[in-house]
């Protein structure tokens, strides 16, 4: 998912009854209970043991225990944009096809009632001292369980835990060395999850999972040419929909960026279009280093690879990204920029940068940036708490947009921070105006009355797998609704409306 700075050059709030109506743009949410039943509703969220929903009947509420999951509408037509193939590839971990079978009951054995039944995984590492290969292998099978289920709760920390020690139980095995590089992409972790995928390589040459994986570990480290090639040979052995979108995309990448001259520094790896001038690309290069460490001071995180930037003149990143009309940058992997006729970094795009490198930092710290090679990202930081975070850092403040955000919250019109979760590259220019004033003073108040410690905490929990409400009951002991409450009375308090 591409997430975008709004221009500062088209930056302002407008007043009409457009906006005053924005509510009626949200797209209903979708209750989807374990029977398969879909329940739709105007907005769901959870509360507690049940799962609360609006309809235009008032407020119903189910038993959490009979909902499987809560498929968020957002607003209509804000599906992610044909240049976002890239992001939104998916991949399972790969299976396990053992040739004396038996993994389902393993898998029964070592995972139930919704735990990890260590006892008996323990009882696996008994049997194999013994040195039976079957008993290897079942040992292997069992942390290879638990790391499935982790994973499945967002808990990537143990997960990797789990798969390393099932390589160690069988070293041979090419599906525990796929999943300890899946969880490694998971984590951004690109290099170590390339060491992993050659292991694999030795034992399947022609697997297509491993070829995919090598592709997104390329393209997370910005190695183009190495990601094309491997998405080509994954695709010459098993056709994937989604694996030749993400190559297309991959290719106008490459395409446009033959040309561009490359330059780096501690932390960043910057390809620039060759009409720009070498005293930009120094300029921004050193305007990165500057707010790299000072994000990295107020996170408390600092991403384990460097990040790649693109600067684009003004056509090249419509046509490459194909952002909306009111995109000033954007951040999808990489910090794409339009910097047609600067020759130097100015207060504008300091801020722009200074914007998109939040979201690289937020997005690798909550998970969030997993090159789409997951079935899902899981419950990574939504777009709310992205773009208010981002504008804070980037010095913006909520005085010239609250006396419209307070009339529209008491006219009973503002969208409840659950349906700004998702992407919003499909945004009007007045809705997005909108939904980034409503997510800075959001992010404000918090900073503001709690301060960046709780929530550099609120992201160290999305990133190890918390819903988004419950991060922030358990760090500010408050739901959507009373921190929207909160927000509108700062903003009456602190800039007198």
């Amino acid at each position: 998912m591409a997430l975008t700075a709004v221009s500062p050059r088209t930056r302002f709030l407008l007043f009409g009854t457009a906006l005053l109506f924005l509510g009626s743009q949200a797209a209903p949410d979708t209750i989807v209970l374990k029977n398969g039943r879909r329940i739709a509703a105007l907005s769901a969220m959870e509360e507690g043991d049940k799962v609360k929903y609006m309809t235009s009947a008032g407020e119903l509420s189910l038993p959490k225990s009979i909902v499987d999951h809560i498929e968020k509408g957002g607003f209509a037509g804000t599906a992610s944009p044909p240049g976002d193939a890239t992001a939104n590839l998916t991949i399972a971990p790969p299976e396990i096809h053992p040739a004396g079978g038996g993994i389902e009951d393993m898998q029964r054995a070592a995972v139930h009632n919704g735990s990890i039944d260590r006892e008996y995984i323990g009882k696996l590492e008994s049997e194999a001292r013994l040195g039976n290969a079957r008993a290897n292998f079942n040992a292997a099978l069992g942390h290879h369980a638990a790391a499935i289920f982790e994973i499945s709760r967002g808990d990537l920390e143990r997960a990797l835990s789990d798969e390393r020690t099932a390589v160690t139980y069988a070293p041979d095995e090419p599906a525990l060395l796929m999943n300890v590089a899946y969880i490694y992409l998971r984590r951004n972790e690109y290099k170590q999850a390339l060491d992993y995928l050659e292991r694999a390589k030795r034992f399947v040459p022609d697997n297509p999972d491993v070829a995919k994986l090598a592709g997104w570990a390329h393209y997370g480290l910005n190695q183009l040419d190495q990601a094309v090639s491997e998405w080509k040979r994954a695709l010459a052995l098993r056709p994937d929909k989604e694996l030749q979108a993400a190559l297309e995309e991959a290719l106008r990448d490459k395409k446009e960026e033959e040309s561009y001259k490359e330059n780096e520094s501690a932390h960043f790896r910057l390809k620039y279009n060759g009409a720009a001038e070498p005293a930009l690309a120094r300029d921004v290069l050193r305007t990165l280093e500057m707010h790299f460490s000072a994000i990295e001071s107020e996170l408390n995180y600092t991403p384990p690879e460097p990040i790649g930037v693109v600067l684009y003149t003004e056509e090249a990143f419509t046509d490459i990204t194909r952002a909306p009309s009111w995109a000033g940058a954007l951040y999808d992997g990489r910090i794409r920029v339009p910097v047609q006729g600067l020759t130097s970094a100015d207060a504008e795009l300091s801020r722009s940068l200074k914007h998109e490198l939040t979201h690289s930092f937020v997005a690798q710290k909550t998970k969030s940036a997993c090159m789409g090679v997951a079935v899902s990202c899981g419950n990574h930081a939504p777009t709310w708490l992205q773009e208010g975070l981002a504008q804070w850092m980037e010095g913006y403040r909520s005085g010239n947009d609250a006396a419209a955000l307070v009339q529209i919250f008491e006219e009973k019109h503002a969208i409840p921070l659950g349906q700004l979760e998702g992407s919003w590259t499909r945004l009007d220019r007045d809705t997005a105006h909108y939904a980034y004033a409503w997510a800075l003073a959001n992010m404000e108040y918090i900073i503001q009355a709690d301060g960046i410690d709780d929530v550099d905490r609120v992201l160290d929990r999305i990133g190890s797998g918390r819903p988004t409400e419950q991060a922030l009951r358990e760090v500010l002991h408050s739901d959507y609704n009373d921190l929207m409450e909160s927000t509108v009375e700062y903003l009456r308090k602190n800039y007198g409306h």
